[in-house]
Formats: structure tokens, sequence, C-alpha cells
């Protein structure tokens, strides 16, 4: 059941943007001359020919609101319950201070780097995440609770990864992005009758940036095989646990949300581990078993453990307190049993692009 605190205000939605949580999206930072010093040359013509669909910039006209965007908001979502438009508003804060992270790092390394190579590819997905950013806002704004985003880049607080973990990580971040919105999009290309915001009419080119910008990465780590061997496999472990485990916690808080697109938490985020995990197969050489009776009770687990923050959180005082502490030692202790489930080990495949095909 959602226990999320309701959001009526900017003000309120500005705090929330701003949380630096476990499950909150956060903002990065990361060595600018390492990434200047980045050589792509061994992936050259899948590299140019990737840029070359950045030139052409498909999406260009897609983030535009239509007559029809607004009637239907005023027509569809008017009507759904308090509970589901909360947990819709906690996915569009989310969303959009995910996006708009993306559209800061980006920006930041385009500034702060000569690479010819890096430079443009950032100044590219930079334009992307903006439009992402934007297009959601708005519809934070049609709900009188829009985002201040300058104000959010000034004040919520920053972490430094080093590069290959922002490869790791970001990589990630925009394949399972795909693997979210193209599955949503599909389940209500199916049942139209469940679309209860039109925003969802737009994931489907929308996501063919986030699948696009995870290539980038995947060329970047494939040209420079280090990052993907001998100790690093740790890392790569070690990150696809952390996503996996940060979206199956945070999405279980929503159950409403999935429900009213005719989804089951679990079964969504299996559905979207599943195309996330045979993805990765590009660049990673190990899946996370998925299957694995241990690592579906860990995430179970790691999802109890939040649930009990959270209520320990709300109890305050002294025993709140030792009891957060309680429950943050358990979710350690869960977090390590799932880092050693075994894992899927396979070898790269000679061609590095992927397919949108799902």
């Amino acid at each position: 059941m959602s226990t999320m605190e309701a959001v009526t205000t900017s003000e309120a939605a500005a705090s929330k943007a701003k949380e630096d949580t476990l499950l909150s999206p956060k903002f990065y930072t990361t060595d600018f001359d390492a990434m200047n010093r980045l050589d792509i040359s061994s992936v050259r013509v899948e590299w140019d020919a990737m840029m070359a669909e950045y030139e052409g910039d498909n999406n260009h006209d897609h983030f535009q609101r239509t007559p029809e965007f607004v009637a239907e908001v005023e027509a569809v979502f008017s009507q759904v319950s308090p509970e589901l438009r909360q947990e819709f508003i906690d996915f569009l804060i989310s969303s959009v201070t995910s996006e708009f992270s993306g559209c800061i790092l980006y920006n930041e390394i385009q500034k702060n780097v000569e690479n010819p190579d890096i430079k443009a590819l950032m100044r590219y997905m930079a334009r992307d995440e903006s439009r992402h950013a934007s297009f959601i806002n708005q519809s934070l704004k049609d709900l009188g609770i829009g985002l201040d985003l300058g104000n959010l880049k000034r004040n919520k607080a920053y972490t430094y990864f080093k590069p290959k973990y922002i490869f790791y990580a970001t990589y990630l971040s925009e394949k399972i992005g795909y693997a979210r919105y193209i599955t949503i999009f599909r389940q209500l290309e199916r049942h139209p009758d469940k679309r209860f915001h039109p925003i969802f009419k737009w994931f489907h080119r929308w996501c063919n940036d986030e699948f696009r910008h995870g290539e980038s990465f995947a060329l970047i780590m494939r040209a420079n095989p280090h990052l993907l061997r001998g100790g690093n496999v740790y890392w790569i472990r070690f990150f696809l646990l952390a996503v996996y485990a940060t979206m199956y916690v945070r999405d279980h808080t929503r159950p409403m949300l999935h429900h009213a697109m005719g989804f089951e938490s679990t079964d969504y985020d299996y559905t979207v581990f599943r195309i996330t995990s045979e993805i990765s197969k590009q660049v990673f050489p190990i899946t996370l078993d998925i299957d694995n009776a241990a690592f579906r009770a860990g995430l179970d687990k790691l999802l109890a453990v939040q649930t009990g923050l959270t209520a320990a959180k709300k109890q305050g005082g002294l025993m709140g307190r030792v009891k957060q502490v309680g429950w943050a030692v358990q979710g350690l202790a869960a977090f390590a049993r799932l880092y050693f489930v075994p894992v899927v080990r396979h070898e790269l495949p000679s061609n590095v692009r992927a397919v949108a095909a799902w």
C-alpha cells in the first residue's frame, strides 16, 4: 500500500526533487580530464553512424503539446483518485529529476572537454534530456506544482563519480529507462482505456532517445575494453544490482500507478529487468540471474527493509532512530547476500550496436 506524503505545492515538489536518499535520483559530477582523454577510434565506424543519427535529430518535433493533450488532461486525468494522482505526481517528479540530472551532467562534460567526439556526443545528449525534462515539467505545471529547474540545479546535492562509474550507472539508467517506457507504451497501446494521462502517448519515440544514449556509453566502454574485465566486473555487478534493487523498491511504493495501467508491480519490474538484461549483453560480460529464487527473495527483503525504515522515520524519537539503525544493518546484509547470488556469464557479441526491438 502506498504511504507517500501528498505533494500539493511547487515548494513541496521542489523539496521532493531535492531529496538525497538511496531511492531518489541524484545529480553527478565527474573527472573531466579523464573524460577528455577517451579514445573511441576502435569503434569509429559505429560511432560515426550513431553521431549521424544524433545529427538527424528525428525527435526535434516530437515534444510538442497538442490541444488534444491539454483536453485529455482535463477530461481524463481530472477523474483519477487522489491516491493515484499522488503516485503519478511522485512518478513525474522522480522522472523530471532523473532526466534533468542527465542534462546537467552531459552539459557540464561538454563544456569542460576539448575532445571533439565526446564534446559533440554530450551536447546532443544534453539537448535530448533537456527536452525530456521540460516536457515532463510542463505536466507538473498543469497540476500547479512545476519545478524551478534552475533552482534545482543550484541547490540539489551533487555526487562525484569516477568516469567508469558514470559509464556503468548511466548506461544502465538509459537502457532501463528505455525498457520502462517501452513496456508502459506497449501495455497502453493494447489497453488504451487504461491510459489515464496523455504523456504516455509520447513514450515510444521518447524511449528511442534513451536507447540511443545507452548505445553511446556502450560504444565508449567497448572502445575501452579494460572497463569490462578484471576487477571492473565486480563494479559492473554492483551497479546492475543497485539499479535493479532501487527500481524494485521504488516501484513498490507506487502500487496504484501500476495497477491503473493494468500491471502488477512485481511483474512489471521483472519484465523491465528481462529486457534490460537482454540489451546489456551487448556490453557487459555478466547479467544478474533474475530468476534465481535467492535473487527474488533478496529484493523482497530490501522492500521490507525500506518499509521498516519509512515507519521508523515516521515514528521519530530515540526508538525510531534505533529502529532505523537496525533496519539499515538488515538492508546492508540483504544487499550483500544479493551481491553474491551467482551471475550469468557470456561472451560479448562482435557487433556492439543493439536494436530497439521490444
